[in-house]
């Protein structure tokens, strides 16, 4: 299986790089989501989170209105391919300490795929892999 399986159905909420900080914190909260892709023109240039508005808006004393996306998102974040396989998402989430993957093709985003997604993922593969192992224990003749 490849990320773009996971990530195939998902809606994914884009801000743009002149977006004020409290415009895309209000689109957020409304969709409950912990962090959005940053485009200019139509291509990735960053990633705005909870963490960044917390470490670099509130912290930082901006005021929220007049702040751009673009001024305070993470730039340049770590981005993966659509053939991406999600075990490897789940490491490079892991060693580097985020909860968000923008999977793109070149600079041009497909998606964002989260830690969430990727448990919830694993939970159904490993509720799958139960339930056969089940059927497989209940079809098995007593020796």
């Amino acid at each position: 299986m490849h990320i773009c399986d996971l990530i195939k159905n998902q809606e994914t909420y884009r801000a743009d790089a002149d977006q004020t900080v409290l415009e895309v914190a209000q689109a957020m909260v409304a969709r409950n989501i912990g962090a959005v892709p940053v485009l200019r023109d139509g291509l990735l240039v960053g990633i705005f989170s909870e963490r960044d508005l917390m470490k670099r808006v509130v912290v930082g004393g901006l005021q929220a209105g007049s702040t751009r996306v673009g001024e305070v998102m993470t730039s340049d974040p770590l981005t993966v391919n659509p053939q991406e396989t999600p075990d490897n998402c789940m490491l490079l989430m892991r060693r580097h300490g985020f909860r968000h993957l923008p999977v793109c093709d070149g600079q041009q985003l497909r998606g964002l795929v989260s830690l969430r997604d990727l448990m919830l993922h694993d939970l159904n593969e490993k509720d799958d892999e139960v339930r056969m192992m089940r059927a497989y224990i209940q079809a098995t003749p007593d020796v």
